[in-house]
Parts: structure tokens; C-alpha cells; sequence
């Protein structure tokens, strides 16, 4: 997909090294954009770039982990003193974390939920925001944060309280700074994915009764969504085509979060 406006600019994209992170790098370099990928495994950011690159893109490795400051500042720094600038971050490292009834969820696992989906979102902007502020005669910057139908539209995801809780803070973080950072001409929005084809399974423990569902996916006879269906939406959000949208989220998820889906149980 080749949308207007993305050709010369600079993005950063955190989880770059698989799913949806990796499938949205190699399309913005299809747009001739240079990319920063990021993620905390350096292996599979060299992978994601080895495709770019193969493919006449242009992409940097960068490796942290999006909750440690340090480690993501430095690699924010990296990028820049690489490119010169930066236009487009998208925030969509993540994870799904414990799932459990609130008494068996310990602090431990609440802190580790909530501190890579809702810190590390929080630090990915921090260190971005003052290279994507422009004048009033410059171009726009964006910001997109990859969030999910949890805790926006569905709550039905039995033990998914933090997941639900880090997402749902997710778009209100959103809606905040685009409200304050219009001024310096930054766009930030929100993409709230259903069930996407990716390996954040590999990031959830399951505990007491709690299982996952199978879900209903009306559009896609409940088949989950392709990582390459949310690479062309953040596409479209970094792009001029979205000049005037900002504060917003959108839903990705084949209208799977317009049913009621309760999650099966253990019996």
C-alpha cells in the first residue's frame, strides 16, 4: 500500500522485530521511509532489517527494552544521531501479560503488565516528542499506539484485568496529548486491534480457571486478522491522507468486539 506524504521521512517502531511491528516496518520502507526498529531482542530486529534492506529499504536495528528508560532513550538517540530527525513513532511493543482472577494476580504480575504496555508507551513518547515537535509552518508529526479492543470496546476477557486496564489507559493517554501537543502540529491516535495473527501469545501466563476463547470474527468467518491489515492502518494514520485526524481511535477487528464473547472456562 503506498499512501501520500510518507516518502524522506523517519520512523520509529517499537516491537519491530515480529507481528504487526515487523510488518509495519517493512511497509513503511516500501514507502521510502527509513526506519528505526526496535525491540528488546536484537535478533529479531536484525531480521526485520535484513528484509527491509534486501528489499532496497532503509532501517536501523536499535535494541531496548521499552520499560527501561536508559535503554530506550539511548536507542532514541542512536536513531537520531543516524537519521537527523524523526516524523513518525509508532508505540506498539506490548504484551498480554498474566491473565487470572484479581486474587490470584499477584502485585508482581499487575506491575509487569501495566509497566511495558503503559510505561513503555509513556517512555516511547517522552523520549520522541521533543524531535517530532514542528513549527506552525512545518509539517505535521504522529504519533499511532497500537492498543486493542480490550478496555476500550470489550470487557468481556475474563482475567485480563491488567492487559485490560494498560489498554484502556492507553487511549486516554492518546486523547490527552492530542489535546496538547496539536499546537507543535503532533497528530496522535490510536489503534485498537481484535484478534491479529502475531506471537504475543508467547507473552501470556495463564492462571487459575482462566482460558482463552475461541472468539467470533463476523467479517473474516473467524479467522483473526493479518499483521499486515494493522501495518496499513498506522500507515495510513503517519500519512497526509490522515491530516486532520488526530485523538481518535480506530478499530481493527473484522467487528469482532461488536458481539458479546465471554472467554470459555476450566470445568
Amino acid at each position: 500500500m503506498q499512501m501520500p506524504g510518507l516518502e524522506g521521512k523517519v520512523a520509529l517502531i517499537t516491537g519491530g522485530g515480529s507481528g504487526i511491528g515487523r510488518a509495519t516496518s517493512i511497509l513503511f520502507a516500501e514507502n521510502s521511509v527509513k526506519v528505526g526498529v526496535l525491540d528488546k531482542s536484537i535478533e529479531s530486529t536484525e531480521k526485520t532489517v535484513k528484509t527491509v534492506t534486501d528489499n532496497h529499504g532503509e532501517a536501523l536495528a536499535l535494541k531496548a527494552d521499552v520499560s527501561n528508560p536508559r535503554e530506550l532513550k539511548n536507542a532514541v538517540d542512536v536513531l537520531i544521531a543516524n537519521y537527523k530527525k524523526l516524523d513518525i513513532v509508532f508505540a506498539n511493543a506490548g504484551i498480554n501479560g498474566t491473565w487470572a482472577p484479581i486474587e490470584e494476580l499477584t502485585p508482581e504480575d499487575w506491575d509487569t503488565t501495566l509497566t511495558v504496555n503503559l510505561k513503555g508507551t509513556f517512555l516511547t513518547i517522552k523520549y520522541t516528542l521533543p524531535y517530532l515537535k514542528r513549527k506552525d509552518d512545518e509539517a505535521r508529526t504522529s504519533i499511532v499506539i497500537n492498543s486493542s479492543i480490550n478496555g476500550s470496546r470489550l470487557f468481556s476477557a475474563n482475567g485480563a484485568t491488567a492487559y485490560i486496564c494498560s489498554k484502556a489507559a492507553q487511549v486516554a493517554l492518546a486523547k490527552s496529548l492530542a489535546v496538547q501537543y496539536a499546537k507543535h502540529n503532533i497528530r496522535i491516535n490510536v489503534i485498537c486491534t481484535g484478534d491479529v495473527e502475531t506471537n504475543i501469545g508467547t507473552s501470556t501466563e495463564l492462571k487459575g480457571d482462566i482460558q482463552f476463547g475461541q472468539r467470533a470474527i463476523p467479517l473474516t468467518k473467524d479467522e483473526p486478522g493479518r499483521p499486515e491489515d494493522v501495518a496499513d492502518l498506522a500507515a495510513f494514520l503517519s500519512s497526509d491522507a490522515a491530516s486532520h485526524i488526530t485523538g481518535t481511535e480506530i478499530y481493527i477487528d473484522g467487528a469482532e468486539s461488536l458481539l458479546r464473547m465471554p472467554l470459555a472456562r476450566n470445568d
